[in-house]
């Protein structure tokens, strides 16, 4: 009896990843005959035509019409409607909260912030959510997921974030308790870097299915997200790639995360806004702004060309730098991907990064590894939660559809 549970076991877990080739084949190729995907997938003939029948009845493909095959031959295309399926995304920013409605192929077909956020008006923020998504899937029945884009380290088995540097209120929410079962659509969670590389590695034209690359979130945290050979590094309990949290001075800064000198208290968004009161004369009014407001404030000065706010600037870039060293000698990508708040400072901030990687890096890996900041139209954080479910869409289509 075991053995023909483990057998029946093997036989679904195979047939779902058959599923799921399928499916990912047409959402990265398009239109593609049964014949075309046979052949891309080493499956036989009739394995595409059984597995593919099941798709069009439950409703995740369907047929185009006639396509061009070989030696003539007529032949039927097949497609995902990307358009048809929609999924909602949610960032987690600390005082941020933004939700988005998504399709397929990442087209922001909505955004909005909820209130701004603070330590005791979480649990509001919290039921808010709840209304708001409600809402949205009463409105709109092609909703088929939800993502969530939590700040690391994000322990994805307790369902909890293990540090908010900042906004410590957060580390008492259970995402999991408070979503997974909430809604009439399954809820997916990541880190929110590692949300910002699937975003990336689906939706982004420059880095489409680019098989080595890191998203290096430097925002209201510093976080790291990275694809390597395909897959996302996670670690043990989903708090890998924690580079915020590596120190980049044993003497430094106390963090809340109990180290010292941790890279995230040297060049993210809070640590810009302290720099600004601090000084008091690039940003007068700056203890009246949020950190992303006293950010851009200093980055639109720099780009006036004063030079104060330039200084600031470049200092804060040759954080990001050091880190990014790190990011090459750790992992080794062939893209690093820099985003949110901070790389709004732009090329000023990215000359300089590169500038110290130069000066710093092994040469043969500096030669081969390109960096430059983000270019999607939305944020990427946000992005990326509808990422992270679009990418179990792809992965896990029984989760979804009865195919079996």
């Amino acid at each position: 009896m075991a053995d023909d549970t483990a057998r029946a076991t093997s036989q679904a877990s195979v047939s779902e990843s058959n599923r799921s080739r399928i499916v990912k084949h047409l959402y990265h190729n398009g239109i593609s005959s049964r014949a075309q995907i046979a052949k891309a997938l080493e499956l036989t003939p009739a394995a595409i035509t059984k597995i593919t029948a099941r798709l069009i009845e439950a409703g995740m493909i369907e047929e185009t019409g006639d396509l061009e095959g070989s030696k003539n031959r007529r032949s039927i295309g097949l497609k995902i409607d990307t358009a048809r399926f929609r999924v909602i995304g949610v960032k987690f920013a600390r005082p941020l909260v933004q939700i988005g409605v998504f399709d397929l192929c990442g087209n922001a077909l909505s955004t909005e912030n909820l209130p701004p956020v603070y330590d005791h008006t979480i649990s509001d923020t919290i039921t808010a959510i709840h209304q708001r998504i409600s809402e949205l899937l009463d409105d709109d029945p092609s909703i088929v997921a939800i993502g969530m884009a939590i700040p690391g380290p994000y322990l994805r088995n307790v369902g909890r974030t293990a540090v908010v540097s900042s906004m410590q209120g957060w580390r008492k929410i259970n995402f999991i308790n408070e979503f997974s079962a909430a809604f009439r659509v399954p809820v997916f969670i990541e880190q929110d870097a590692r949300a910002g590389a699937l975003a990336h590695y689906l939706f982004d034209p420059a880095f489409h299915t680019n098989d080595y690359l890191a998203y290096y979130l430097v925002g209201e945290g510093v976080g790291l997200g990275v694809i390597d050979n395909g897959h996302l590094v996670n670690g043990a309990q989903g708090a890998a790639t924690e580079i915020g949290h590596i120190s980049v001075d044993v003497n430094g800064k106390p963090c809340d995360c109990g180290n010292v000198g941790c890279l995230e208290r040297y060049c993210s968004a809070p640590v810009i806004h302290d720099m600004l009161i601090e000084d008091g004369s690039v940003i007068p009014d700056a203890s009246d702004m949020t950190h992303a407001e006293a950010a851009r404030a200093l980055f639109a000065k720099a780009n006036e060309g004063n030079a104060a706010a330039q200084s600031m600037v470049r200092e804060v870039a040759r954080y990001i730098g050091y880190g990014c060293i790190t990011i090459f000698n750790a992992f080794n990508p062939e893209h690093i991907i820099i985003g949110d708040i901070v790389s709004e400072a732009g090329h000023l901030l990215l000359d300089t990064v590169r500038a110290t990687v130069a000066e710093r890096a092994i040469p043969e890996i500096n030669d081969f590894t390109s960096i430059t900041l983000s270019t999607l139209p939305i944020d990427s954080t946000v992005c990326g939660a509808a990422a992270v479910a679009v990418t179990q869409f792809l992965e896990h289509p029984s989760v979804f559809f009865d195919v079996s």
